[in-house]
């Protein structure tokens, strides 16, 4: 397949103009980032985002790896001499790498076989005979006594049977028109089941002990669950085919003779390959496919759940005071001010064995006073309810107005431990780094959580049961697209932060970072030229992300791209306004242009540039600092405490989304476990997709249906006017 027909295919596929397809591979191959494409490449790509982009990448990578197996299998067969024409073309024309290797089976270096030894023992032409079918007269037997060779280990009639079914066998299983007849049959027709090794003992996996469904309708999860167990030796798992049906298929494709002589030894064959050989394989090929298909649908909804949390808001101008609890090492406490500069920290013992509830009470209290702080994050580990209640009391005897949220502060103790963390904090303790950690996290999500390896924060749904390496270049596609969404003050951001900006990797991060510090402040954009190892295109694709809010150049502290800053001016100069004015109201470039009443197309035409970049110029003109984060759900403050006995059915709460899984989303609503809202209660309406419904951060209204107290568990409803009986 040449480049043009794959092109074709993918806009097919995607139901996409060909040209925009071709040019957006043609930006691809040059080196261009996704993120950079999505926001200053529109016209070439049609305005495509990043998701449709990252597709086309997806799928031409494919196709080229398809390409180059296609070339490789070819080679190696026509180097055995047996590579025709008619193959040739089948291969050629594949559309699968599964496809491929199905063809290429019968042609593939095997280890020895039964099938390999029978032919070393003479077989094969008996093999051939009952292959073709074509012996009408005389009785298997006598004819199979011809190939009786004792010197050769064949001693009777019997063993020449056997020897040349196994031949047979072997081509019927290699045969590429029955393996997809029968793998197709095995995805429609079979089950996927686990049983318990022991089912007196199947520790969390109890609904899995016997269990059985159509493998075709097997959710993501129940895949990734029984997977779980099968390596933890508690669940052994399968797939159940009708194999009789099966055999049928493989019979209707070779289409028997019954007047032949080796009718009986043919179908023996066929039972066998099918039996011993077949089915195993396509029994792995199927779960090896069923994993990869549970594989990306976890990685998606871990990406969404990344993704919105990255995307929360953060608690700007605030003093944060970030509290790591925890029983027999003490609650770590520190205090951060409004730039995420530690300030001071401090260790108290409320909790067992100390009991020290007063003392670390009075500690607390006097750094709020001492730095005046706004807002106590704590995080949500062991611990962290009964330090809630420790932080309600100090509140509810305040004078000042205080609040404080409860954090998720999964990785924290990853991060405290990490490089990165030990060249920020170098004189402290790795505990005192983690609240610090926790407390940055309100006060700016997406610049802390960027320092942590995406997999250890726990917004996932059986994140640590997949591909490791195929999550992890999913995350990092995650974490990129929201850092350039955002954009970076490279005045005040962490290596971390940088090396997930379009065009920047790690070592020019941290050459960015020395350049800062040698330097000082960067002061306009073309300065990031002065940066070694910051090339022309790692420039173009960086510096429209990459903003200096207090440079000289107005634009530079905007998401105009330094290209289009010719574009930005002439267009200021039609609609005869000046920076100075835009800084001031942003709105007027809009209103400007409107009452211009000039079409768009020819004031891009004026202003040298193409319509979607001059709207996307007035968008950062009309709000030059603005954050996206900021249209998202604040997170929810609170001054008081609510335990599980304060709850009952028909409660209604405000609460924060923590997790969205395939049944529902995981809801903190202020006490110790957070609550269910499982699928079916999202809304009045079907819900296929919680996704469709909610996101990690949002602030929701639930109502509580349901209170188990023993077992930790709460359910909840989105439906705040179901009728109570139906709960």
């Amino acid at each position: 397949m040449d480049r043009e027909k794959m092109v074709t295919l993918i806009a097919e596929e995607l139901n996409l103009p060909w040209g925009r397809i071709n040019d957006t591979i043609e930006l691809l191959d040059a080196d261009n980032t996704v993120p950079f494409l999505a926001r200053y490449r529109k016209e070439a790509t049609g305005g495509m985002d990043e998701d449709q982009i990252r597709l086309i990448q997806d799928r031409i990578r494919y196709l080229r790896n398809l390409q180059q197996r296609k070339e490789t299998v070819l080679k190696s067969i026509a180097a055995s001499g047996k590579l025709t024409p008619e193959l040739e073309a089948h291969i050629r024309s594949a559309m699968s790498l599964q496809e491929v290797e199905d063809l290429y089976l019968p042609y593939k270096p095997k280890r020895r076989t039964r099938a390999t030894m029978a032919r070393e023992r003479g077989l094969e032409p008996l093999a051939k005979l009952i292959w073709e079918q074509k012996t009408f007269s005389g009785e298997a037997a006598e004819i199979a006594s011809r190939y009786v060779n004792t010197d050769a280990g064949v001693h009777d009639p019997q063993d020449a049977l056997a020897g040349a079914r196994d031949i047979v066998a072997e081509i019927v299983s290699e045969n590429a028109e029955i393996r997809k007849r029968v793998r197709e049959h095995a995805f429609e027709k079979g089950s996927f089941f686990s049983k318990a090794r022991d089912p007196d003992h199947c520790p969390g996996f109890e609904i899995y002990k016997s269990h059985s469904e159509p493998v075709r309708s097997t959710p993501p999860h129940r895949i990734l669950a029984i997977n779980r167990g099968e390596r933890e030796k508690i669940l052994r798992a399968g797939i159940q085919v009708p194999e009789e049906r099966a055999v049928g298929l493989i019979e209707d494709v070779l289409t028997l003779d019954p007047r032949s002589v080796f009718t009986a030894h043919f179908r023996s064959a066929i039972s066998d390959a099918y039996s011993r050989l077949i089915a195993p394989a396509i029994e792995r090929e199927i779960r090896s496919a069923l994993t990869e298909r549970a594989d990306g649908h976890a990685i998606e909804v871990f990406a969404k759940n990344l993704q919105a949390l990255l995307l929360s808001p953060p608690l700007r101008d605030r003093t944060i005071m970030g509290i790591d609890p925890g029983f027999r090492t003490g609650c770590k406490v520190a205090v951060i001010d409004s730039t995420g500069k530690y300030l001071k920290g401090t260790t108290v013992y409320p909790h067992e064995p100390q009991k020290q509830w007063d003392e670390a009470g009075e500690t607390i209290a006097k750094l709020v006073q001492e730095f005046n702080v706004d807002v106590i994050a704590i995080g949500n580990g062991t611990a962290s309810r009964e330090t809630e209640k420790l932080i309600a009391g100090l509140i509810s005897e305040s004078e000042k107005e205080l609040h404080y949220v409860i954090v998720d502060e999964a990785g924290a103790s990853v991060y405290s431990a990490s490089p990165v963390a030990k060249k920020e904090f170098p004189d402290l303790d790795a505990s005192m780094r983690g609240n610090i950690s926790i407390a940055r996290r309100l006060l700016d999500p997406l610049s802390e959580l960027v320092k942590i390896d995406p997999k250890s924060i726990g917004v996932g749904l059986y994140q640590h049961d997949v591909d490791p390496s195929r999550l992890s270049a999913e995350l990092d596609r995650v974490v990129e697209s929201a850092v350039n969404r955002v954009g970076v003050d490279v005045n005040t951001a962490s290596g971390s932060l940088l090396k997930y900006v379009a065009g920047i990797n790690r070592r020019l991060a941290e050459n960015i970072i020395q350049y800062r510090e040698s330097h000082g402040r960067f002061s306009g954009r073309e300065q990031f030229k002065q940066v070694k190892g910051m090339g022309e295109n790692a420039f173009l694709q960086a510096a429209g992300f990459l903003r200096i809010p207090d440079s000289d150049t107005f634009f530079d502290a905007t998401a105009v791209h330094p290209e289009s800053y010719g574009a930005a001016i002439k267009l200021l100069q039609f609609l005869d306004l000046d920076t100075e004015k835009v800084k001031s109201d942003g709105s007027q470039v809009r209103a400007a242009f409107r009452e211009s009443k000039v079409p768009i197309d020819d004031l891009a035409n004026l202003c040298g540039c193409g319509a979607e970049t001059l709207m996307d110029i007035i968008d950062s003109l009309e709000k030059p600092n603005r954050d996206p984060r900021d249209d998202m759900p604040r997170p929810t403050l609170r001054s008081d405490i609510l335990t599980m006995d304060d709850l009952f059915e028909g409660l209604v709460l405000r609460g924060t989304v923590r997790n969205v899984v395939d049944f529902g989303a995981f809801v903190d609503i202020g006490v110790k476990q957070d609550g269910l809202v499982h699928l079916s209660r999202m809304a009045k309406k079907y819900v296929k997709n919680p996704h469709d419904i909610v996101s990690v951060g949002d602030v929701i209204d639930v109502r509580v249906i349901r209170i188990d107290i023993e077992r930790g568990r709460i359910g909840l409803s989105m439906v705040l006017d179901e009728p109570k009986q139906s709960a």
